[in-house]
């Protein structure tokens, strides 16, 4: 079960946008939690990035999302782009 709190989100987004990008967050969380799959994590990025294109609003969403979640989408993305498996796992390990 999901911890209960609220994702970092931008008020002029539309609902497709904010699909994408809570889509994205959950699999951030899934990566820590359970794993996920290596291509579907990656496709998600590339929809989180059509709606956070520039590098540093997606710093500051990334700083928000784990403050309230513990999961840092940075260790995320950075696992997904230099391993060569099919899943992505953190280990449960919060970065708090």
């Amino acid at each position: 079960m999901k911890p209960n709190y609220q994702y970092p989100l931008e008020p002029d987004w539309t609902t497709a946008d904010m699909v994408a990008v809570i889509t994205f967050y959950s699999l951030v969380e899934d990566a820590y939690e359970k794993g996920v799959d290596r291509d579907n994590f990656l496709a998600a990025y590339r929809a989180f990035k059509q709606v956070v294109p520039d590098q540093m609003t997606e710093k500051r969403l990334g700083r928000e999302f784990e403050q309230v979640s513990g999961y840092s989408l940075y260790h995320v993305v950075k696992a997904a782009r230099a391993g060569a498996g099919q899943r992505i796992r953190l280990g449960g390990v919060r970065h708090d």
